[in-house]
This record gives structure tokens, C-alpha cells and sequence, in this order.
């Protein structure tokens, strides 16, 4: 398995009306968690404890919400974009 991350409870969703800009630098940040998480859980699959809790980061203005889940080798994001001008 892999370490990856997604939008919860769907990229469409979760993104519908958001700036690009912003789009942007989410999915940089969400890059950024996944190979901090591979570096932490080196192997993520056996983890037996639990799961970090939900953790948030300013981002571009809005904010990105994610959770690590080790034993899937997922980081899970949700966002809120910044407020319309």
C-alpha cells in the first residue's frame, strides 16, 4: 500500500465554489501531510493504535481540516474556502 489523501466525503463536494488559488495550495499542504505521515507511520498498515485527531491548518485564507488514518495510509481532508470578497 501507498500513502495518499482525499477530500471528505467527495473532491466534488467538498470543493464546489472554492478559488483555485486556494484549491492549489490545499492539495500542496495535503501533499505535504502525506509524506510527513510515510515518514512518521513507516508502516502504516500494522499500526495498532489510534488515529491522530482532526487537526486544522490556515490555508490561503480558508481552512483545511484533516485526520491521519495510519492503518490506511490515508490522510483525510475537508476545507473551507476563505470568505467571498
Amino acid at each position: 500500500m501507498t500513502w495518499s489523501w482525499e477530500y471528505l466525503p467527495s473532491e466534488q463536494h467538498v470543493t464546489a465554489g472554492a478559488p483555485a488559488d486556494f484549491l492549489a495550495a490545499v492539495e500542496q499542504r495535503a501533499a505535504e501531510l502525506v509524506r510527513a505521515a510515510e515518514a512518521l507511520y513507516l508502516d502504516g498498515i500494522s499500526y495498532q493504535g489510534s488515529g491522530e485527531p482532526m487537526r486544522y491548518l490556515d490555508v490561503a485564507g480558508g481552512l483545511l481540516a484533516y485526520y491521519v488514518v495510519p492503518r490506511l495510509e490515508l490522510v483525510v481532508c475537508q476545507v473551507t474556502p476563505p470568505p467571498a470578497p
